[in-house]
């Protein structure tokens, strides 16, 4: 999937979806809640929940877009990153997303907190991963690996 192209296929209605950034450069991430963490460059998972109004599709399509008020901690990270590609999970949660990409070899809790202030379960829903690291080759198998 090319960057910042939303999926037609993307629906409405609430779940979960990760988005899978590279970063290319260092980032500095100057919110109070993360005292002062740098993300190297590199590849990323972040996992988010989409029930408010328009679903995943509202949810991930702004997150494709550039111009966006700073609301999340993920913000910090689609504006200076890239995302490379997504997935929508629709029914889905965003912690059990988390559990299953912390078992991929090389996956590690880059910055504790990060995108979880809400959630009580997590160590945070973003994941630091290797640079060759694919979400899947088919969007068949995208549908088992994360549904």
């Amino acid at each position: 999937m090319g960057a910042h192209r939303m999926d037609d296929a993307v629906p409405a209605e609430p779940g979960a979806y990760v988005l899978l950034i590279e970063l290319g450069a260092p980032l500095a991430l100057e919110t109070a809640s993360l005292a002062r963490a740098v993300l190297p460059a590199g590849r990323y998972a972040y996992c988010g929940s989409a029930y408010g109004p328009g679903g995943l599709k509202a949810r991930i399509g702004r997150h494709l877009r550039q111009d966006k008020a700073q609301r999340w901690h993920v913000d910090h990270l689609t504006r200076a990153g890239r995302i490379v590609d997504f997935r929508a999970v629709p029914g889905g949660r965003e912690c059990d997303l988390l559990g299953r990409l912390l078992k991929a070899p090389g996956a590690s809790v880059p910055v504790p907190g990060f995108g979880s202030s809400d959630c009580r379960r997590c160590p945070a829903h973003l994941v630091a991963l290797p640079g060759d690291f694919e979400l899947g080759a088919s969007r068949e198998e995208k549908r088992r690996e994360f549904s």
